[in-house]
């Protein structure tokens, strides 16, 4: 048993962005402790296939090309279909049965390349949502950060439902209210409310998240302004997980207001987020945590969170 009393999780996790895959592209990555190749092919489709050649073991992600919509290898030019299945080996007329590589279900939602993980080999129960707001000219282009923690995902998804961590972490003037937190199937709804220091006094905002499975999730700010904030994070092994933000704001009739909302709105849940990470990649999962009232919520998440373990 290592860190964490929990395996990987199963779900939709994102492993790239759609616009750095251009057509023709392959990339070697590493999520869920293996070695992949993301790859674009001819037909404009991302794909995501093992990175190991089943022949002699070469990794396609090292000198391997894209060709048609699968990937040709580097060691023996043994070639592979959008399917995963070796369409043709050079120099040998038989093609052995096992020679295929395997093929990962993937979709591109939200700007991103998701792969469907699970540890059985089901198929995926739920999909990724789209979200309008990023087609939709009332809103900014997304603006990204990227971190990798030395974490799980379940156990920064607590913050969450850890409303008094803002207060002692992040040094908020009050710990926000929770109004409702449920559980809809694969998706965890919290409604919450804080006060925001104003230049015209304190305001109410308005917090709602919707978290689809431990991979995807959509956080709308709602008060000085609407926010929006999408997190794809997936795990790198069973230790590490790899964290993408997006910001968008709700266009101003100002353009310069709109920017500067913008910046101190991404400027903020950055210093939040560099203050969870060492309370993060420090901490003990507790499986019987001395919880008090106002953390109910807490428990409620790790509820939801057992359906994504096999």
């Amino acid at each position: 048993m290592g860190r964490f009393p929990f395996p990987m999780p199963n779900g939709w996790f994102a492993v790239g962005w759609s616009d750095e895959l251009p057509a023709g592209a392959l990339r070697a990555v590493r999520y869920f402790d293996r070695e992949l190749i993301v790859l674009r092919g001819e037909d404009g489709a991302a794909r995501v296939f093992d990175a190991y050649c089943p022949h002699l073991g070469a990794h396609l992600g090292h000198g391997g090309k894209v060709e048609g919509d699968g990937v040709r290898c580097p060691f023996h030019g043994w070639r592979y279909d959008g399917r995963g299945q070796c369409v043709e080996i050079p120099y040998a007329k038989r093609i052995p049965r096992k020679a295929r590589l395997v093929a990962w279900e993937t979709v591109e939602k939200n700007g991103l390349v998701f792969v469907w993980r699970h540890a059985e080999g089901a198929p995926p129960s739920w999909q990724v949502p789209d979200v309008p707001e990023l087609a939709d000219a009332a809103w900014t282009a997304p603006e990204r950060r990227e971190w990798v923690v030395r974490s799980a995902a379940q156990e920064m998804a607590e913050n969450t439902l850890d409303p008094a961590h803002f207060r002692y972490v992040h040094g908020t003037a009050a710990i926000p209210e929770t109004e409702r937190a449920e559980m809809r199937g694969h998706v965890l709804h919290v409604v919450s409310h804080n006060r925001v220091a104003t230049p015209r006094g304190e305001q109410r905002g308005r917090i709602e998240i919707e978290s689809h499975g431990l991979g995807f999730g959509v956080t709308h700010f709602t008060g000085v302004a609407d926010l929006l904030v999408l997190t794809a994070g997936a795990p790198l092994d069973a230790e590490r997980s790899h964290t993408r933000l997006q910001f968008l704001v709700r266009k101003l009739a100002d353009s310069d207001a709109t920017r500067g909302v913008g910046r101190a709105f991404i400027a903020e849940i950055e210093r939040q987020f560099a203050q969870d990470v060492p309370i993060w990649e420090n901490k003990r999962h507790l499986e019987q945590p001395l919880l008090v009232e106002g953390e109910a919520g807490i428990a409620l998440l790790r509820r939801w969170a057992r359906q994504f373990y096999s």
